[in-house]
């Protein structure tokens, strides 16, 4: 697979100029250099866009376990029941960090947005659990009036 992060021909200038950011716009803040989160669907297509090119799968992935502390109060709060924060915060901690990864995959690859996003987990070892973001970067671009 040809790659897409040196020069291009005049013919690709275009090209160059949506691949980076949507439409010529800049990535937000969060996104850490990828693809803007608004450019992320679960669905398989943008209404009112057309899919220029697809560039690939991409993910994110992220390898968390908690702390033997922190495993301390978990089970302090599972003795209490209700929701246990500390596992909460975790694991909302590693989707976002593998979902930010997805986005800076996207850009890397050449896309302006991601369809077909997902996210699944898996326990690897006893209280290590991989956090897996992905989806399909692609060229999006407005479509034709």
């Amino acid at each position: 697979m040809p790659s897409y992060s040196g020069d291009f021909t005049m013919g690709h200038a275009r090209l160059r100029a949506t691949m980076s950011t949507p439409f010529g716009r800049k990535p937000a803040a969060g996104a850490g250099g990828g693809v803007e989160p608004r450019w992320v669907t679960t669905a398989n297509t943008f209404e009112g866009y057309r899919i220029a090119e697809y560039r690939g799968v991409v993910r994110g992935i992220v390898v968390r376990s908690r702390s033997v502390l922190g495993n301390i109060g978990a089970s302090v709060q599972t003795f209490f029941g209700g929701n246990i924060t500390l596992y909460t915060d975790l694991c909302e901690r590693a989707r976002q960090d593998a979902y930010v990864l997805m986005l800076r995959h996207a850009a890397e690859a050449g896309g302006n947005a991601v369809v077909a996003m997902r996210y699944d987990a898996n326990e690897i070892a006893p209280g290590v659990t991989e956090v897996l973001a992905y989806g399909t970067a692609i060229v999006l671009e407005s479509a034709p009036s």
